[in-house]
């Protein structure tokens, strides 16, 4: 909490700064611009600093999870379904009247997802979304398909909490820094200023990058989170048993055949291997409609 202080500090002083040049009619559309930006800052480190009040005994905090989409199998088609994914989870994501921060987005041909990383805030994300972890597949006729033949395509999901550093600890010597520009809309700063943020954490080979806002220290904050939520994934999965066995149940490699869900456009259904039920209105589910599937997978 005292870091999250020190750093609304910093922008509080630095607004004040700035103010005085609103007078200044030649820079005064710059500072304004400028002002919104640290506000719009600010305003993210409050939200972490209230949040963080509600962690669990394990240092999970309740009220945020971070979201990771990946396209895998199946070419253009499983980057087009991953997009269907992003659509679906923000959607439920806002009938639950949660809050959405895109951390990083690498993108495809038109319409089509490589991989995105979200940070959703609001009442215990992490316990609704955390059975969606894993191989989701999707059967359906492309609209490429002139012959009407159905194909295979995977996407895989992985949803993390967000951990404290008191139960996560990193230390600054094993992690690799990189600013570098983004390549992602965001306005002439982002594209002219090194903001976006790469760590590599060194013993375990792990990377993240995050490049969404336009303060590099922000990014930073972000990428830290990340990085601290794929470690406590790797702690937890020690304890379980061995990585590569557990990962395996989990998320896998994205191959068509490893899965937990399977969405099927000819039959209207989408069916839940792990606990063999399906239902027939594929649309509405697509829709952000999750509540059904997810209250059977948690009493299951």
């Amino acid at each position: 909490m005292d870091y999250l202080q020190a750093q609304i500090n910093q922008i509080n002083k630095r607004i004040e700064e700035i103010k005085p040049l609103l007078a200044d009619p030649e820079i005064t559309a710059l500072a304004r611009e400028e002002i919104a930006d640290l506000e719009k800052q600010k305003q993210q480190l409050e939200q972490s600093a209230q949040s963080t009040e509600a962690e669990s005994s394990d240092g999970i905090n309740l009220n945020v999870a971070i979201l990771e989409i990946r396209s895998a199998a199946g070419g253009d088609e499983a980057g087009l379904f991953a997009n269907d994914l992003l659509r679906m989870y923000t959607k439920f994501s806002q009938n639950k009247g949660w809050g959405l921060e895109e951390l990083d987005r690498s993108e495809g041909k038109l319409g089509q997802i490589k991989e995105i990383v979200l940070k959703i805030t609001g009442k215990d994300p992490y316990g609704n979304l955390k059975y969606e972890s894993g191989v989701h597949r999707v059967q359906r006729v492309p609209a490429t398909e002139s012959s009407g033949r159905i194909h295979t395509s995977t996407a895989t999901v992985a949803v993390l909490p967000q951990v404290s550093e008191t139960h996560i600890f990193i230390n600054p010597k094993d992690v690799e820094f990189e600013a570098f520009r983004s390549g992602g809309a965001g306005g002439q700063n982002v594209n002219k200023v090194s903001t976006a943020v790469r760590l590599k954490h060194i013993p375990t080979g792990i990377i993240v990058t995050a490049q969404t806002e336009r303060s590099q220290l922000q990014n930073r904050e972000n990428a830290m989170n990340l990085l601290r939520s794929k470690l406590w994934e790797i702690q937890k999965l020690q304890k379980a048993g061995t990585i590569e066995a557990q990962r395996s149940t989990q998320i896998g490699a994205g191959e068509r055949s490893e899965k937990i869900r399977t969405y099927n456009f000819p039959q209207n259904r989408v069916t839940d291997h792990r606990i063999k039920k399906a239902w027939h209105n594929l649309e509405n589910i697509l829709d952000g409609n999750l509540d059904e599937i997810i209250k059977a997978l948690s009493v299951h």
